[in-house]
């Protein structure tokens, strides 16, 4: 008996297994980082230290990266089940970590630049007041990349079935490769200010130690350049997503071939791609001579890993 137009709905919900976790995590390190901000800012203007002023400022921009992430996490919370998102919110949070790459590349400029502008110009540096905010920096920074860090965990596929064309599998899948770009990106960001912070303090102990006040632009335009190929590698990866590129990891098509393909039955026709973390939809297109209904094709893809919204198109074979 054909299932009925209420049983064909389906709901497209494809947010990563722990996007309430990792939003909470997020909100938790803007605070951190916001509290250190204020307190560099507020101590820097009452004794008159640039470094601690100019460090808090420094740390605003990051804070400022991670609330696009966190606010991502929450819109596409929200709007998950708004029907004008045709394949959900899921790819929202690779849209937040392309905007923080390039947030992470201009502040990676910037400190290249005010780094070269520094070795043309040298200053003064109060060695000792600037390695103290240095370490307090770093202190704040990891202790943020360690609440950031990601968990690689398996989640069961718990996957449920719909007839018709269109099938989704594990509303919750959630493999080794499910990358959150989104949490990746704020990560990035703390993990990059750890970086100019140990770079800073090795710089400023030599100085102090040697005399040498040029180690520590040079120190800053080392730093920029390793920040700028992070950035590079999120930007290239997160943009690949919201094109609906096809996956790297070409085993997902392999396994929809080797699930449905037979002498009989051929794919004339795949396109798979990414909806959201451990999420991804493919459509199939199929020749036979022997047609079946969509949904006995799509029994054959239950069971794949990841796989979350599939929709097969049977054409009969031409015979002579």
């Amino acid at each position: 008996m054909p299932n009925s137009i209420e049983e064909l709905k389906h709901e497209h919900v494809f947010l990563g297994a722990d996007h309430e976790r990792n939003e909470r995590k997020v909100w938790l390190v803007i605070a951190l980082t916001a509290t250190m901000m204020v307190a560099e800012i507020v101590a820097g203007s009452i004794f008159g230290s640039m470094a601690l002023t100019a460090d808090g400022w420094h740390m605003s921009t990051h804070a400022g990266a991670m609330l696009i992430a966190a606010l991502a996490y929450l819109y596409a919370r929200r709007q998950a089940r708004n029907p004008r998102y045709t394949f959900g919110t899921g790819k929202l949070g690779d849209l937040a970590g392309f905007a923080s790459a390039i947030v992470l590349a201009l502040i990676a400029l910037l400190i290249a630049w005010e780094s070269f502008v520094r070795l043309a110009n040298p200053v003064a540096i109060d060695f000792d007041q600037a390695i103290l905010v240095a370490v307090a920096g770093l202190a704040v920074n990891l202790l943020s990349a360690w609440l950031l860090r990601e968990d690689h965990h398996h989640a069961h596929d718990g996957g449920h079935h719909h007839g018709g064309h269109h099938s989704h599998h594990g509303a919750h899948a959630h493999g080794p490769a499910a990358k959150d770009h989104n949490l990746r990106a704020a990560y990035l960001h703390v993990l990059a200010d750890a970086l100019t912070s140990v770079l800073a303090i090795a710089a400023l102990i030599l100085g102090r130690s040697y005399g040498w006040v040029w180690l520590d632009p040079v120190m800053g335009v080392v730093g920029g350049l390793v920040i700028a190929r992070w950035s590079w590698g999120l930007i290239r990866v997160t943009a690949t997503v919201l094109l609906d590129a096809q996956p790297d990891d070409a085993e997902l098509a392999g396994k929809i071939r080797r699930s449905v393909e037979t002498e009989e039955d051929r794919i004339s026709d795949l396109h798979v791609w990414q909806l959201g973390p451990g999420h991804h939809a493919a459509i199939v297109a199929l020749v036979t001579p022997k047609p079946q209904a969509p949904s006995f094709y799509k029994d054959k893809l239950r069971g794949i890993r990841d796989l979350s919204h599939v929709t097969v198109e049977v054409t009969p074979a031409r015979t002579a």
